[in-house]
């Protein structure tokens, strides 16, 4: 039997470094980016349109809105990079969104005619099917788990 050695030439998997991230930005976190990219744009958008059409009617509700459009965008752009500064940023703001979704949401049911209107946080993220009660809870998880993974230190 003729069995040649492996040689390691271009294109062989042994000589190409891998190119996918690893660490708390991949595989499921990579995921949980996507969630928080697509709650990043529905919240601009929401808030954007609340404020141009009718920000007289609930300007405190839409302020609340365009706050958690640029909390998420901060939250997306946190976790989808690596390196200690990242994971500060990520933790910082997913924090915030935690509490400012326990917090409009326990306001609105003390007062509920505070916010005549609805933002993205009203009802603990009711109208959004509760992600945004959920959401934090599985990024803060997912921080905690990889708070000491290379890409969390860089």
């Amino acid at each position: 039997m003729n069995n040649p050695e492996p040689t390691n030439t271009p294109g062989s998997p042994q000589a190409e470094p891998a190119a996918e991230p690893t660490g708390r930005n991949a595989g499921p976190g990579r995921l949980l980016v996507a969630v928080y990219a697509i709650f990043a744009l529905a919240a601009t958008a929401r808030a954007g349109f609340q404020i141009a059409t009718k920000f007289d009617h609930a300007p405190v509700a839409y302020l609340l809105s365009a706050f958690a459009a640029v909390v998420y965008i901060v939250a997306t752009v946190g976790l989808a990079k690596s390196g200690p500064r990242a994971y500060a940023v990520s933790v910082v703001a997913v924090s915030i969104e935690m509490l400012g979704v326990l917090a409009v949401g326990i306001f609105g049911l003390v007062d509920p005619a505070a916010l005549p209107d609805d933002t993205v946080w009203s009802g603990f993220g009711a109208g959004y099917g509760y992600v945004p009660l959920l959401l934090p809870m599985l990024g803060l998880w997912w921080l905690y788990r990889h708070r000491g993974s290379a890409s969390a230190r860089g």
